[in-house]
């Protein structure tokens, strides 16, 4: 089981920024640096989405809604990832969630909210 960590969540005015981390605090380097990392997040009374996601190999997508406007991307000396959020809308509201795929298998983090005030 990998340990995951986010953090960065809180209130923001609608237009601002926000960036969110992802730590993997107990894995060894060289593992981290071949998993496959991806963000999702829930909003209130919806499913789970995917918002993005980056490979070992720094390939990375986005939701349709999220293009232009987020930026993922990853630090594997300090074992962690990061969720770079602009021009947020009340939209993006829900609590995200961190998600490490290791050797096919999903390990989660906690969540983090956030909250985007029109």
């Amino acid at each position: 089981q990998v340990r995951v960590v986010e953090s960065g969540g809180g209130l923001v005015q609608a237009g601002g920024s926000l960036r969110l981390t992802c730590a993997a605090p107990t894995s060894i380097f060289s593992v981290f640096s071949a998993d496959t990392i991806a963000w999702y997040r829930q909003p209130p009374g919806k499913l789970r989405e995917l918002v993005a996601r980056i490979t070992a190999d720094r390939e990375t997508n986005y939701s349709d809604s999220t293009k232009g406007r987020f930026t993922i991307s990853r630090d594997n000396g300090k074992k962690r990832a990061y969720l770079q959020m602009n021009n947020l809308k009340s939209e993006d509201t829900g609590v995200y969630y961190c998600n490490i795929i290791r050797h096919g298998s999903d390990n989660w983090g906690q969540g983090t909210q956030v909250t985007v005030s029109s």
